[in-house]
């Protein structure tokens, strides 16, 4: 699509108005929602009494009620009393490959299962970083629809784990012939139980999606790993550096080249909090749409106990320590952060994640409009996307939840929703 999309806030009120009367005469089916308050996600003070009008899935005039002609004949929608914001975007999960606790069960049930689930926690769009195969791919390019009523899903094919820079070479071109959306590699050596990602093969990674117009993400755990792969001209940082806390150097890199990260804090979460039965077991949000077998599963007391006495969900527990304070100073430094959880792995369980991930940015430091925009605009723009998701703007699509509650008063508040809408269409929740 090309980009002649211009943020509401910084168009002068007159001419404003003036845009958002001009909607033309209607020959689709066309939705107004009314009465909400809305934050557009543009960074724009909120619209009280505000109007979208909806046409062909897409936004085609929004603002306050009293600068918006609803066409005649359109279907009008009362959302009084709620709060809308931008539909979530995770950058970092994965889609389609589990089943309960059971990894390994990708098909292309799953993958409709898991983006019904996203959907319903009002997560709108999903970046899969890994793992993905043809069912995923046509998820993807049969998603641009005036009839989608889930998740959103961008791929990037499998995780590559090439051991040559010849084979890095060979495996990235495979990529591009799948039409990947972003190339995705580990430097990471699993706390010292796997082998490490050689630099003359990450940079042949790197170096050869660049060449075919692809962008590459990079799992780390270090300090010094980031630093490297960013040397490398690394596209996008996908975990939070966990293992010391980030340094001038790290930030000025990041800065320089303009790369996001991704804090996935609820990944750390997921490998010791069942060491005994985590208070979200009992909040009927997560009950709603969680595996009732993998629950039960977690209670179980021998395998709370093995996780009690592993030395790596005790190391993690300690990374997410560092992962929040380093978050909170990457913020404060102006790195744009984008909201991921690694969710889909066994365990990790989509949508309800990411709410929580939420309230663990806004423990790290961040402010509740900070979170809102990592959870938004920053994450469809760090992943290329927002030309479609992210912001609530003419052209893009209808992507977007509705509240009981203000989530700029407390970030929390996004799980309280009272409905989700992707293209105007409601969710199944």
């Amino acid at each position: 699509m090309t980009r002649h999309i211009v943020a509401l806030s910084a168009i002068a009120p007159v001419v404003m108005v003036t845009l958002l009367a001009r909607v033309p005469a209607q020959t689709t089916p066309v939705t107004a929602f009314t009465g909400a308050r809305v934050i557009d996600g543009t960074a724009g003070a909120p619209v009280d009494n505000a109007t979208i009008v909806v046409r062909d899935g897409r936004i085609v005039a929004i603002g306050p009620a009293a600068s918006v002609t609803i066409p005649a004949g359109a279907n009008r929608l009362s959302l009084a009393g709620k709060t809308i914001i931008p539909g979530l975007i995770n950058s970092h999960g994965h889609v389609g490959d589990t089943a309960g606790l059971d990894a390994d069960r990708y098909s292309a049930e799953n993958i409709m299962r898991d983006l019904r689930t996203y959907a319903a926690y009002g997560v709108t769009s999903v970046v899969s970083l890994g793992g993905d195969r043809q069912p995923s791919f046509a998820a993807r390019d049969g998603q641009r629809t005036p009839a989608l009523d889930r998740s959103r899903i961008w791929v990037a094919g499998p995780v590559l784990e090439p051991g040559s820079p010849e084979e890095a070479r060979k495996l990235v071109g495979d990529d591009a012939a799948m039409k990947v959306d972003v190339v995705k590699i580990r430097v990471d050596d699993n706390l010292g139980t796997a082998k490490k990602m050689a630099p003359e093969i990450y940079r042949a990674v790197i170096d050869e999606a660049h060449k075919r117009g692809l962008r590459v993400a990079v799992h780390v755990f270090y300090l010094a790993d980031a630093k490297a792969v960013l040397d490398a001209r690394a596209d996008f940082i996908a975990h939070s550096i966990r293992d010391a806390d980030v340094d001038a150097p790290l930030i000025a890199a990041l800065q320089a080249r303009g790369v996001c990260v991704s804090p996935t804090l609820m990944r750390e979460v997921s490998t010791f909090v069942y060491e005994s039965t985590p208070s979200f077991f009992f909040d009927p949000l997560f009950l709603a749409h969680a595996d009732a077998a993998a629950v039960t599963a977690l209670k179980d007391p021998a395998r709370q106990a093995a996780m009690r006495a592993s030395q790596s969900a005790q190391r993690y527990k300690a990374a997410l320590a560092v992962a929040s304070r380093n978050l909170k100073r990457l913020s404060d430094a102006g790195v744009t952060i984008a909201m991921g959880t690694d969710t889909g792995p066994p365990a990790r369980f989509q949508g309800y994640f990411e709410l929580m991930e939420l309230e663990l940015m806004a423990k790290a430091g961040l402010t509740p409009p900070q979170v809102l925009a990592a959870a938004t605009r920053d994450a469809a723009r760090c992943m290329k996307i927002d030309d479609e998701v992210g912001t609530l703007q003419p052209g893009k699509w209808a992507d977007f939840v509705a509240l009981n509650a203000d989530p700029l008063a407390d970030i929390g508040n996004v799980k309280k929703i009272d409905s989700v809408w992707i293209a105007g269409n409601r969710v199944a929740r």
